[in-house]
C-alpha cells in the first residue's frame, strides 16, 4: 500500500507505507548506516561488529517509527535535537574499519604541510602575537561539535524553527558523505604518524584537553577527510540555505569553519589536504542536497 507523506520534513511524493514518518534528515541519516552496514559485510569484521552495524539502522528506523505513531510536541523536539548526537554514532562506528595507513600519502602530505607551516609561514603568522590565535583555534577546535547544537539554537532564536529539517539536511548529507570515505583513504594523524614534529610552540588547556580526547576518543581509521571540517562547513552550508538572508549569520559559520581548518593544520590534528577535501566534500553534497530539492534554490 502506498500513501502520501504529509508531514513536514518527510520525504515528499508518494512511498511504500513503511517510509511514512522518516523524515528526509532522518533518510540521509538513514542510508549512511546502511551503507556501513553493506561495508560490514565486504570487510573482515568480527562477528559482533558485523552484527551491530546491522542492528544500527534498524533500532534508529523503529525509534522513529514508534514516535512517529505515539508523538507529541516534545517527542517530536527531541527527536530532532537527539539526531544531532548521530554525528558522534557515525563517526565512532568507523573505527571498526580500521586498517594499515598509507604511509606514502603520510609522508607526501606532511611535506607540503612543512611547505605551507614554515615556507609560507603559516605557523609564524599564527604565533605572531603570541598565544592569543593558538588559543582561539585550539579552543574552536574543541568545541566544534557545539556548532550544529548553536546552528540549531540560532534556526530557533531567530524564527527559522521551520526551516530545521532543511538545516539538517544539509548538515547530515555533508557530514556522512566525508564520513563514508574514511575507510578508503586510511592514513594516520600527522599528531600521531610524526610525533614532536612540526608542533605549535603554544600549548594551553585547550590544546591539552584536545590531544587527551584524542588520545582516548579518536578513531584510529583515518584522517582523511576531515571530520571536523567536514562538520564546521556543513553547518555552514545548512545556515545559508534556511537563513540567506542574514548574511552575518552565517558568514560568521564560514569564519568559524575557516577556523578550524587552520586549527587542523597548525595543530597538527590533520594535514591540509584532509581539510581541503572536507570543503570540496561538502560543497558537492550541499549542490546535491538543492538539486534533490532537499532545499530551495538561491
Amino acid at each position: 500500500m502506498e500513501s502520501v507523506i504529509k508531514e513536514e520534513g518527510v520525504a515528499p511524493g508518494r512511498r511504500v507505507e513503511w517510509f511514512d514518518g522518516i523524515r528526509r534528515p532522518e533518510l540521509v541519516t538513514l542510508s549512511y548506516f546502511l551503507y556501513l552496514a553493506a561495508l560490514g559485510m565486504m570487510r573482515p569484521l568480527a562477528m559482533w561488529q558485523r552484527g551491530a552495524l546491522l542492528i544500527l539502522p534498524m533500532v534508529l528506523y523503529f525509534i522513529w517509527k514508534y514516535e512517529h505513531a505515539a508523538s507529541t510536541v516534545w517527542t517530536r523536539e527531541a527527536r530532532r535535537w537527539g539526531s544531532l548526537g548521530l554525528i558522534l554514532v557515525g563517526y565512532w562506528s568507523m573505527e571498526m574499519f580500521a586498517g594499515t595507513p598509507r604511509e606514502q600519502w603520510q609522508a607526501t602530505w606532511v611535506m607540503w604541510d612543512r611547505m605551507l607551516l614554515h615556507g609560507a609561514g603559516l605557523q609564524r603568522l599564527i604565533e605572531s602575537a603570541g598565544s592569543v590565535l593558538p588559543s582561539l583555534l585550539e579552543t574552536l577546535y574543541l568545541s566544534l561539535y557545539a556548532v550544529p547544537v548553536l546552528s540549531l539554537v540560532v534556526l530557533y532564536t531567530t524564527g527559522a524553527r521551520s526551516q530545521a529539517n532543511r538545516f539538517l539536511i544539509v548538515l547530515f548529507l555533508g557530514t556522512f558523505t566525508g564520513y563514508a570515505l574514511l575507510p578508503h583513504f586510511q592514513v594516520l594523524s600527522p599528531r600521531v604518524a610524526f610525533p614532536n614534529t612540526d608542533i605549535p610552540h603554544f600549548a594551553g588547556i585547550a590544546r591539552t584537553i584536545n590531544t587527551f580526547l584524542l588520545d582516548n576518543l579518536d578513531i584510529s581509521t583515518s584522517v582523511f577527510p576531515s571530520g571536523h571540517v567536514a562538520v564546521a562547513f556543513s553547518s555552514a552550508f545548512g545556515l545559508l540555505t534556511v537563513l540567506r538572508q542574514r548574511p552575518a549569520v552565517w558568514g560568521a559559520a564560514f569564519f568559524v569553519a575557516l577556523l578550524v581548518y587552520i586549527a587542523t593544520i597548525y595543530g597538527r590534528y590533520h594535514y591540509a589536504v584532509d581539510g581541503l577535501a572536507s570543503i570540496v566534500v561538502t560543497s558537492l553534497a550541499w549542490r546535491v542536497a538543492l538539486r534533490l530539492g532537499a532545499a530551495n534554490e538561491f
